[in-house]
Formats: C-alpha cells, sequence, structure tokens
C-alpha cells in the first residue's frame, strides 16, 4: 500500500507545467503560490519530467532558474523538491562535510535509514553529482568507531533475507550482552558488526531477546556502553530498525519544539519522506506527541514556506481524529515490550553499616544550637531505608526523649522541610497524607487521587486504608465519595477496595474484555461506556490488562488509551488513561510526570517531591532509565538544572546517579 503523501498528477503534462513554471517566473517578481502548488502537487518522477521539457522549450535550466527567483527557506524546499531521490541524498550529505565541521547529525540521519538499493542509488549520485567517491570522502572526514559504521552501512550490504534463526538471533543477543554490560569496557567491533549487517527482521527479534536476557532495551545498554556520534548513529540504526516512521516523527519533532526551528532537517526529512511514508510518519506522531504535524509545523513556520511543507504533510490528522495501522503497530510493540518480566530498582538500598543510635546522635547534632546542619541530615536521611529511619525515629526518642519529627520540623523550612519529613513517613503513611491534602479543604487536586490510586498495587491500597484511618479517623472511601462524584467517584471508590485480580492473563476472557471496551454501540444506560470500561481496567490484574491491550489493538487498529482520549473527557480519562499508562510501563508514567513537573517555566515542586519519596525504594532506578529514553536528558541532569540549594543537593541523593 502505498504510504507517501505525494502522488503522481492525473492528466500531467510535462511541457504544459514547464510553460506555467515560466509564466511563473517571468517578468518583474514572481508567482511563488503558482511555482509552490503546481511543485508540491507533482510526483519526483513527473518533476523531472518537467526539467527536461523546460530545458527542451527555453534552452534554460530550471532549477537554476528557481534558484535565481527564489529565495530563502522556500528556495531551498522547492529546489530540493526537483532533485531526484538520490541526488537530494547526495547533495544533503555533500553539505554536511564540505568547509569547516561536519554536520553528523545529517549523516546519521541518512545512513541508518536508508535501504540497501537507495544507498547504493546514492553512491552513485554522489559520483556522477560530484565525480568524488563517497566512502573516501567520509572516511576523510569522521573518525573512530562512528567512521568504522558508517562504512558498513555505505555498502548497503544489510541481510534482506526474512527467514529468520532462532539460534542465531540468541547468539547475537548474547553476544551483544557480553560485548557491552558484561564486559569491563566495550566491544564495539561486535555492536557495528552485528547492527550494521543483519536484517531488520532478524534483529527486531534480537532486541526483544536482549530485553529479556538483560533486563533493558538495547537502546539504554547503547546509551551506557558507547558515547559521543558514535553512540548517537547505533541509536538511530536501533530506531530505524524498530520503525522509520517512529524515527523520523522523532526528528521532526525535535526540529521544530522549543525556540527556533532547524529548518534543513525539516526541509530534508519532509522532502525525502514525502514519496514514501509520511502518512505512517504523521500517525506516529499524532499519537506519540498528542498534536498533528500539520498544526506543529502551522504553527512553526510561516508564509509560502509554511504552505509548500503542509501541502507535502497531505493533511491534518487532529481534524480527521483517527487512528491507523502504523501508529497501532508502535502501540502494540510497546504492549509486548512492557510485557516482559524488568527488575524494579529503587535507587536507595539499607546502609551496610547502618547504627540507629549512631545516626541519631548525628540528627542531635545538627540541630543543637545556633543554625542547622542541612548537609548532615540530608545525608542520613536519604542514605537510609524507610524501615531504618523508622528506626532512627525510634533510638532518638530513647535517647532524647524528644519527638525527631517535631525537631525536623521546626529546624527546617520551604521544600527541603516537605521532602525530609516526607521521607520519614511510612509509605503507606505518606500516601495517606497526600491523598488526605487532595480532598481537604477547599477545592479538589485530582491529580494527586488519580496519580496514587491508579498506580499502587493491592497491598499497598490497603496499608493506606489503614494509616488513613489511624492518622484522620474516617475511612478513606468515605473521603473520595464525599469529596468526588459521578464515574470519577465511582473509578476511586473501586480502585480503593484494593481488590484487583493478581492472577495470570486468561487469553479467551482478554478477547472478550477488549469486545466489551471496542463496543461503541450499546444504548445500555446500566451499560454505559465508563461502566464497561470501570469493570475491566479497575478489577483485571496487570498481565491480563496487558494481554487486553494487544487484542484490542488487534481488534480495532487503535491503541486503547487513544480510544479513551477520544470517546471521554474530564477526570474520568485521566483516570483511566493514568492506569492504562500504569499498566504498560509504571516506570515511564512516572518518568512523564517528573518531566512534566519540571518543563518549561517554573517547577511543580509538590509533584517532583511526591514522586521521588514514593518511587525512591520502589522503581526510582527504572524511572530514571525511561526518563533518559524518552526526553534524551538525564533526570539528574533535570533536577539540577530545574532546582537549587539544599532541596537539590536531597533530591539528586535520592536521584541516586547520573545517567
Amino acid at each position: 500500500v502505498y504510504r507517501g503523501s505525494v502522488k503522481d498528477f492525473q492528466g500531467f503534462d510535462a511541457n504544459q507545467d514547464a510553460e506555467a513554471l515560466y509564466n511563473a517566473m517571468k517578468g518583474f517578481g514572481s508567482d511563488k503560490e503558482a511555482i509552490l502548488d503546481l511543485i508540491t502537487s507533482r510526483s519526483n518522477r513527473q518533476r523531472v519530467e518537467i526539467c527536461q521539457a523546460y530545458k527542451s522549450l527555453y534552452g534554460k535550466d530550471l532549477i537554476a532558474d528557481l534558484k535565481y527567483e527564489l529565495t530563502g527557506k522556500f528556495e531551498r524546499l522547492i529546489v530540493s523538491l526537483m532533485r531526484p531521490p538520490a541526488y537530494g541524498d547526495a547533495k544533503e550529505i555533500k553539505d554536511a562535510i564540505s568547509g569547516v565541521g561536519t554536520d553528523e547529525k545529517c549523516l546519521i540521519e541518512i545512513l541508518a535509514s536508508r535501504t540497501n538499493q537507495e544507498i547504493h542509488d546514492l553512491v552513485a549520485a554522489y559520483k556522477d553529482a560530484y565525480e568524488r567517491d563517497l566512502e573516501a570522502d567520509i572516511v576523510g572526514d569522521t573518525s573512530g568507531h562512528f567512521k568504522k559504521m558508517l562504512v558498513v552501512l555505505l555498502q548497503g550490504a544489510r541481510e534482506e533475507d526474512d527467514v529468520v534463526s532462532e539460534d542465531l538471533v540468541e547468539q547475537d543477543a548474547k553476544d551483544l550482552l557480553e560485548a557491552g554490560e558484561l564486559k569491563w569496557g566495550t566491544d564495539e567491533a561486535q555492536f557495528i558488526y552485528i547492527l550494521g549487517r543483519r536484517s531488520r527482521q532478524h534483529l527486531r527479534l534480537v532486541f526483544d531477546e536482549y530485553l529479556k536476557i538483560a533486563g533493558k532495551p538495547i537502546e539504554r545498554s547503547i546509551r551506557g556502553e558507547l558515547s559521543g556520534d558514535f553512540e548517537k548513529l547505533m541509536l538511530a540504526v536501533v530506531k530505524c530498525i524498530r520503525s522509520k516512521a517512529e524515527y523520523f516523527a522523532e526528528r521532526l519533532y525535535k526540529a521544530m519544539k522549543g525556540l527556533g526551528t532547524r529548518d534543513n532537517t525539516l526541509i530534508r526529512i519532509m522532502v525525502s519522506r514525502s514519496e514514501i511514508d509520511m502518512l505512517d510518519i504523521r500517525e506516529v506522531f499524532r499519537t506519540k506527541y498528542e498534536k498533528s504535524l500539520y498544526n506543529m509545523i502551522k504553527e512553526d513556520t510561516s508564509g509560502e514556506y509554511k504552505k509548500a511543507l503542509l501541502k507535502l504533510c497531505g493533511g491534518d490528522d487532529d481534524a480527521a481524529g483517527e487512528f491507523f495501522p502504523e501508529a497501532a503497530q508502535v502501540a502494540y510493540r510497546m504492549w509486548e515490550l512492557s510485557a516482559v518480566k524488568v527488575e524494579l530498582r529503587g535507587t536507595v538500598q539499607p546502609a551496610g553499616d547502618f547504627n540507629d543510635d549512631g545516626d541519631a546522635q548525628v540528627l542531635r547534632k545538627a540541630m543543637k544550637g545556633l543554625g542547622t546542619d542541612e548537609g548532615a541530615i540530608i545525608e542520613v536521611v536519604t542514605k537510609r531505608s524507610n524501615a531504618q529511619r523508622q528506626q532512627i525515629l525510634k533510638a532518638y526518642k530513647a535517647h532524647y526523649g524528644r519527638d525527631l519529627m517535631a525537631d525536623l520540623k521546626s529546624e527546617l523550612s520551604g521544600s527541603l522541610a516537605k521532602l525530609i519529613l516526607g521521607l520519614m513517613l511510612t509509605p503507606p503513611q505518606y500516601d495517606a497524607k497526600q491523598l488526605r491534602k487532595a480532598v481537604e479543604g477547599a477545592g479538589t487536586d485530582e491529580s494527586v487521587l488519580i496519580e496514587i490510586m491508579a498506580t499502587r498495587n493491592n497491598q499497598e491500597i490497603r496499608a493506606i486504608n489503614q494509616a488513613y484511618q489511624e492518622a484522620y479517623h474516617k475511612s478513606l472511601e468515605d473521603d473520595l465519595s464525599s469529596d468526588t462524584s459521578g464515574h470519577f467517584k465511582r473509578i476511586l471508590v473501586s480502585l480503593a477496595l484494593g481488590n484487583r485480580d493478581e492472577g495470570p492473563e486468561n487469553l479467551t476472557q482478554a478477547q472478550e474484555d477488549a469486545k466489551k471496551l471496542a463496543d461503541v454501540s450499546s444504548n445500555d444506560s446500566s451499560d454505559s461506556l465508563e461502566t464497561r470500561f470501570l469493570s475491566i481496567l479497575c478489577t483485571r490484574s496487570y498481565p491480563h490488562l496487558r494481554r487486553v491491550f494487544q487484542e484490542f489493538i488487534k481488534m480495532t487498529n487503535h491503541d486503547v488509551e487513544h480510544a479513551i482520549k477520544k470517546r471521554m473527557s474530564g477526570d474520568v480519562r485521566d483516570a483511566f488513561v493514568a492506569i492504562v499508562r500504569s499498566v504498560k510501563n509504571k516506570p515511564a508514567f512516572f518518568a512523564d510526570k517528573l518531566y512534566k513537573s519540571m518543563k518549561g517555566a517554573g517547577t511543580d515542586e509538590r509533584t517532583l517531591t511526591r514522586i521521588m519519596i514514593s518511587r525512591s525504594e520502589i522503581d526510582l532506578f527504572n524511572i530514571r532509565g525511561e526518563f533518559i529514553d524518552l526526553f534524551d536528558k538525564s533526570l539528574h541532569h533535570m533536577i539540577e538544572k530545574d532546582t537549587s540549594g539544599d532541596y537539590r543537593k536531597a533530591l539528586l541523593a535520592l536521584c541516586g546517579g547520573e545517567d
């Protein structure tokens, strides 16, 4: 099925188009609208014919005339559209290695994403256009393992056999693990050989096998074992093996997000993918960034340049409100990855040489007399497990006859006080306190209720209920019921019971559940959409729900999260989405919340503090890994940049390391 956004123009006449372009450029000024309308609505094959017809009719070079008449980004875009794909790639690479410095990102993008045939055509086009050998030029302009991998990719010799050997898959996964994670230093040659030569189908299975035996995705190991441009190249290869559409969607998003636009990247991708997989890229973009590519281009560009890019984009997926096969395929892969057992690790471990009385003395000394030694308090509290902190509380009381919590409260202030005091509570006490704050007083903090209730397991929920009753002499269920309403109240009350099934998946039941979630035709008010989602999302086990979500994608070609967002609104939508994301990948759910708490102007310190405390002994190490995978920056770095003083010092101690 053709997945480009630009197709052959019906009723095409090369001479007629050549004449139209000539008229648009003759005389004073030029009719840019006519030029962009014509060129963006013709396929590359047809544009090449127009160039030939133009030369035959007027004895002039069309590309040279377009360069003369047009300017800036618009000129670069239109001229790029006139070149055959291989010559376009050749020009991009020539520009990337010419002059002072090298545009490594351009080299990576092109060589990591092209097929064997596209690479062969590129090498030939480069030779024809510049009378130079592409491999020799790249070898002369790059170095080290980065150069070696580029040369391997330039051979266009990736295996193309779809028949996969299970034994070889297992061996390659094992070899990659032994070349990196299990080796002192890294055997880069092994990474180059396997990632540069094996077929795409084979490598996808290798990546799945690697996740099973290493307990982490191959991307995370590459980030840990490799560095610099070589690391970026290998990550790009892995991303393109998994999904080229997802790789290019990410490149386009990064080209436009934040201040300024990387126009060269934007032009190169919009031109090079317009007749290959632009529809797939659009689908993944809409799913991954909750915004259409069309709208992002519209907001980030202007003038004829914008009009031409939008024509190449081919449509607005926000307006269509649809979900397509490529996006479903990416979502399905994410569900499959999430189903693999990964060891959850906190960043705070019990201190090996723990002495509760000694720690109590250190804390007393830090708070005695004039001033407070915040550094000493941070050192003790953040480097002890919660169970050890409870022992310190008792030792402090026994030794000094004082309440450590009260002393800390009087000596510390602001964000640091909230963090340290939160760490001294048991996890159920802390969650109960956060829930109480969310429901008491004017207004309700629904986001806190959703975050806690949607992510805690049965045992944690029951412990929270007990802690809530002891602290506030009221049941959590009663407070949730009196402070919320409608379907949202029913969701929270259901979760507050802590009665989620804990058994394995049941395929037959999963198919029935998926069918119930997919059914939009029911008019029975007692079996409303929200009721059906509640009865499944709030009661089924996590392994079973993962299977339900996979069956849902197979059945509807939709991701269940997309369906929730399309068919529901408000707190009900947010609660169901949180449950789905928690089932899919709980560390990724928290990584996303941490990122949002710090991005942009200001910091949501309540969310940042709450997550860093509550996940520090459960899965904060995994959250760190997901954070860098999702946002290309470490949690440590973002905390360091976004906070200050002793609060930052304590948060970084909980974070446990720089990735």
